[in-house]
């Protein structure tokens, strides 16, 4: 009996039959947490760099949106929640972070030039999301989803000290007097209260205190941007101030077009001899100015002001004059502005400078030239300005008026001047000077709305507000937009340098 119980426990001992079950177990709950791990937090990383793609995205567009009370919709409207223009189907529940997205006024941008502007008082705008995510293997373990979150802080400038001369060319012939009934005013107080909008978002200067010193100039201590506005057709220089005193009981005086050279290199007007008397009709309504706003952070234009008064802005309520006279014709305000860009570039040294200055010219016109006012003495031709001709479309010419526009603004783009256009309810037919293919556009009735697109430096840089009542207008820009307003909007966002900078800067 005790041989066979031994027998027994020591077959029973050497029989290892099922050991690996248990093993099997074990591994496979090693395995099971290996692939949650990996699947999962694999997954959390990917959702994770949507996610920061997305705030990324938001803080940028909220940055270049501050000069608008719409910085922190815009923001939200680029990320990642719902509905807006970065989502990612990985993502789910995603919300801003209470009391995202936060304007800030960050003493580390203003250091490097770019202070806090108006009308936020910010130059900085931090955005922060997060996003619950499922799991797929940890719910074995019980954790069913992740929550992830992302912070970026965007800011304007860092630092954009690059200083603009802005020439302003405004159409203010008999046509602008009109009716715009979806801007419920005049063309040209339309127009320039697009204008107003645009000197709302520059920088005046580059000082980081709370105001910007000008000079019995117009002009600051450290200016930035400095704006002049001319305009077609020209004006007797005594009757000009007229344009900015904010008095509409005085009329400004329109004379025949004259011409200033190509090449100049400063303008003042033309000067000329009218029986004994001398003349002087100028273009330029007011000279380069940047004492507009007060500060860089200043929500509203400086009253009495030059620019101020002539966008009927800051208590001014009539603003620049627009009494016709002189048809359209605008090769020669093109060469004025350029001649005047070219003065105030040297008078910052120019391509010494550093940093370098930009000359900027924007046109608003419907683009259809057809003048027959011109001074043709001979004496209006003295001091280097060319001869006008009746025989070639070759600027100053009565022939071809809309390619010399074409040709003066391709000279100025060739100086290096980048070029704006707006078409204000510029047609698809008309320019009726424009018959003969003669160069250097060699575009036989060449349209107003080509007009204005041939202007612009390219594609982008050209801009239509075609959407006015009793227009006919069918000039599409890939930039048109619904109002002057939004044109000049979009403009000056172009103007501004926006960049991710660090989270936690102060």
């Amino acid at each position: 009996m005790k041989n066979r119980l031994k027998l027994f426990f020591s077959r029973s001992h050497k029989d290892q039959k099922g050991q690996v079950i248990p093993w099997m177990a074990v591994m496979l709950i090693a395995f099971l947490s290996m692939s949650a791990f990996v699947v999962d937090m694999g997954h959390a990383f990917i959702c994770y760099q949507e996610l920061q793609a997305a705030t990324d995205a938001a803080a940028l567009a909220g940055a270049l949106n501050l000069g608008n009370t719409s910085a922190t919709t815009v923001a939200t409207s680029y990320g990642a929640t719902s509905g807006a223009y970065n989502t990612y189907p990985d993502l789910t529940n995603v919300t801003v972070v209470s009391g995202y997205p936060k304007l800030e006024c960050l003493t580390t941008v203003k250091n490097l030039g770019q202070g806090c502007i108006a009308p936020n008082d910010a130059n900085a705008i931090v955005v922060e999301e997060q996003s619950i995510i499922p799991t797929f293997f940890s719910k074995v373990f019980g954790v069913n989803q992740l929550t992830i979150s992302t912070v970026s802080t965007g800011a304007i400038g860092g630092s954009r000290a690059v200083p603009l001369n802005i020439a302003i060319v405004l159409d203010t012939t008999a046509s602008m007097s009109t009716v715009d009934s979806n801007c419920g005013a005049t063309r040209v107080a339309c127009a320039l209260s697009g204008v107003a909008t645009l000197l709302q978002s520059l920088s005046p200067c580059t000082t980081s205190s709370s105001t910007c010193t000008t000079n019995a100039q117009g002009v600051a201590t450290n200016p930035l941007d400095q704006v002049a506005i001319f305009t077609f057709p020209n004006i007797n220089a005594t009757t000009v101030s007229h344009d900015t005193d904010c008095n509409s009981s005085t009329s400004i005086t329109v004379d025949p077009y004259t011409f200033p050279p190509i090449n100049g290199t400063s303008y003042s007007g033309t000067t000329y001899t009218s029986g004994k008397t001398s003349v002087t009709d100028t273009y330029q309504v007011t000279s380069f100015l940047s004492n507009y706003r007060s500060s860089d952070s200043s929500s509203s234009l400086a009253a009495n002001t030059a620019l101020a008064n002539a966008t009927g802005s800051a208590g001014c309520s009539n603003g620049m004059q627009n009494p016709g006279g002189a048809g359209t014709y605008y090769a020669g305000v093109i060469y004025a502005a350029q001649d005047a860009l070219t003065q105030m570039y040297t008078s910052e040294n120019g391509s010494t400078a550093n940093p370098q200055p930009q000359n900027v010219m924007i046109i608003l016109s419907d683009g259809e030239a057809n003048s027959n006012n011109f001074n043709t003495s001979a004496s209006a031709n003295g001091s280097g300005n060319p001869a006008f001709s009746t025989t070639s479309g070759t600027y100053p010419s009565s022939l071809d008026q809309c390619q010399q526009a074409v040709e003066a603004a391709a000279h100025a783009k060739a100086a290096g001047t980048i070029v704006y256009t707006v078409a204000y309810g510029s047609e698809s037919s008309g320019c009726t000077t424009d018959s003969s293919n003669s160069p250097p556009i060699n575009i036989a009735n060449i349209t107003p709305c080509q007009v204005m697109s041939m202007m612009a430096t390219s594609s982008s840089y050209f801009y239509s507000d075609y959407n006015q009542s009793g227009s006919s207008s069918t000039c599409v820009a890939s930039n048109s937009q619904t109002s002057l307003t939004d044109i000049f909007t979009a403009i000056s966002k172009d103007f501004l340098t926006v960049r991710l900078i660090p989270n936690g800067s102060t």
